[in-house]
């Protein structure tokens, strides 16, 4: 099951939940999707993330220190999907949460929620043995990263085994926003299209990792299906009022799909 896109470039725009509160981060989702966001990716804030740069990790030690639990992310996740029934939902989680909240009961859990996949970001497809049981059991969509660095066997098993879409990093190194695409990023995708051939007929592929500009974003439309936004909403979401945070996030994405002729002016 892909998940769709309704724009050019869709949009994936990812939440530390329970940053600032996991009732605001229901709402912010919830603004984030009628902005025109495509699909959530609703982060369990974990309290070692080192995938993930300062902006990142500072809005999950603050989720962490609230008391923010699977469970609770679950619950607004499944708050989320009731009021937006056609958004795309994805859990974004390291293991040791869903080991520890147990791989079956999670499984079941994020499906009960209405969550359309699953992105466990440090679950590499050569040990996803029991990742890919569960996520097929109960039918949602097993999500793998694909890195520049990946060999072409790595890429050719995710293409094998992923759903939804395919989230090819835009660099190596940890999350956070960037001045500039690199090439790393268009190669890597024309890499990805070898196994799930070409856009609008395989398997997405969406680029993230440093997103943070219109520019990014149209740049990204040139040969990916969809971007990611995750850093530069984390920490849009740390310098709002919690209040204002869902209005600002909603102003922000409708921001990234300014008029190409904008963009040159």
């Amino acid at each position: 099951m892909a998940l769709s896109f309704s724009h050019k470039p869709g949009l994936v725009v990812y939440l530390t939940a329970g940053d600032p509160s996991i009732e605001i981060t229901r709402d912010i989702a919830l603004a984030a999707i009628d902005a025109g966001a495509d699909v959530i990716e609703l982060g369990v804030p974990f309290s070692d993330p080192l995938a993930d740069g300062p902006v990142i990790q500072r809005a999950s030690e603050r989720a962490v220190a609230r008391g923010t639990s699977m469970a609770g992310v679950l619950r607004i996740a499944g708050e989320i999907r009731a009021a937006r029934l056609s958004a795309g939902l994805v859990i974004f989680t390291y293991l040791n949460p869903v080991l520890r909240y147990g791989f079956s009961r999670f499984a079941d859990d994020a499906a009960a929620a209405g969550a359309d996949g699953v992105l466990i970001i440090d679950m590499i497809v050569e040990e996803a043995g029991e990742y890919l049981s569960q996520m097929n059991r109960v039918g949602l969509a097993p999500i793998f990263l694909a890195a520049p660095t990946s060999p072409d066997d790595r890429l050719d098993a995710i293409a094998t085994h992923a759903r939804g879409f395919i989230y090819a990093i835009s660099r190596v190194g940890i999350t956070g926003k960037q001045q500039s695409m690199t090439s790393d990023a268009a190669a890597l995708v024309a890499r990805i299209r070898r196994w799930t051939g070409p856009a609008g007929v395989g398997l997405p592929v969406a680029v993230g990792f440093g997103i943070s500009t219109p520019e990014h974003v149209a740049q990204v439309a040139e040969f990916a299906d969809a971007a990611v936004i995750g850093s530069a909403i984390v920490e849009l979401i740390e310098r709002s009022a919690p209040d204002a945070a869902p209005e600002t996030v909603a102003r922000f994405i409708k921001g990234l799909r300014l008029p190409q002729a904008a963009l040159t002016r």
